[in-house]
């Protein structure tokens, strides 16, 4: 066992007492748990896929030859993963290449160090593979837990490859449009926020006027509609930086409602207020533009409807 790869985490729920092994180079898993538990012998390193303890990146996985590639995480429980059926995925978008959702609110995109099973790449995984067993959700990209919307997964490894290496993500994006519901009534119609995004020592994300401290973020942001206590925006990004839309509407003095994370706002309707409802960019190989759409979640409007 390579102990340099081992990291244990404890948790609760399906993955119980855990270790990770992240995956360097393309392999089939077979050869990789081989190679890992290599004190062991072939039959018990093959039964703890038969026994449904192995999982890839939070979603359970029991063929010896399903292809890992490198940023892979492989995860070895203490205890049976249980198989979870999933009905209604609110899929926006499939072909042979690519599966684009609209992720709810309160729903991890990908695995954290907290929770590794309930993510909305196990849901499109245990979906694709319902369909052939051979199948597999690549991550792409990815969204707050608390924001709903468009959410893209690759299905081929070329097309995660090409959409992920080299920044290759904020070249071939043309366009991530976000529906945001804030404190207040906005001070102009329209504007543009730009600012350089630090994170701090408990892991928050925070503004710096000063160039080049931290990575450079620029935020547009239209006014839609607005009465005495909200305003709903749309709003378009430039850059794709880890909680950008919420540090700059609080930078604005607008916190985004139910966002206990960077301020105090009302939480009306019992979830974050911000909702992807656009991604658009260009097919890494034949350059032909792709737009996926969510329609507006209903109580955003209702809020302005009463």
């Amino acid at each position: 066992m390579n102990k340099n790869q081992d990291k244990t985490i404890t948790k609760t729920k399906d993955y119980k007492d855990i270790k990770e092994y992240p995956v360097n180079e393309p392999c089939e898993l077979l050869t990789f748990l081989l190679k890992t538990f290599s004190s062991q012998s072939r039959n018990s390193v093959k039964s703890l896929l038969s026994s449904h303890r192995v999982s890839v990146n939070g979603a359970p996985v029991t063929q010896f030859n399903f292809q890992l590639t490198p940023k892979d995480v492989v995860i070895i429980t203490k205890n049976p993963i249980k198989k979870k059926i999933r009905h209604n995925l609110p899929i926006i978008f499939e072909n042979d290449e690519l599966i684009v959702i609209n992720k709810p609110s309160k729903l991890l995109s990908v695995p954290s160090d907290n929770e590794k099973g309930s993510t909305a790449f196990r849901m499109v995984n245990d979906y694709l593979q319902q369909k052939d067993k051979h199948n597999r959700a690549y991550i792409v990209h990815r969204i707050d837990e608390d924001t709903s919307g468009v959410l893209m997964f690759a299905k081929k490894e070329k097309i995660a490859h090409l959409l992920t290496d080299k920044d290759n993500w904020n070249q071939l994006v043309t366009k991530r449009g976000y529906y945001a519901v804030v404190e207040g009534v906005m001070e102009k119609p329209s504007g543009t926020i730009k600012s350089y995004l630090k994170k701090n020592a408990q892991n928050m994300m925070y503004s710096s006027k000063k160039a080049g401290d931290g990575q450079l973020a620029i935020t547009h942001y239209k006014v839609i509609k607005s009465n005495d206590k909200y305003s709903l925006l749309d709003v378009d990004i430039d850059s794709g930086r880890k909680n950008q839309i919420r540090v700059h509407m609080g930078d604005l003095g607008h916190y985004i409602i139910g966002d206990d994370k960077y301020g105090q706002p009302s939480n009306p309707i019992k979830r974050l207020g911000l909702h992807a409802y656009c991604l658009e960019l260009k097919h890494p190989v034949t350059g032909k533009k792709l737009s996926f759409k969510a329609p507006m979640p209903k109580e955003f409007n209702e809020l302005f409807n009463k």
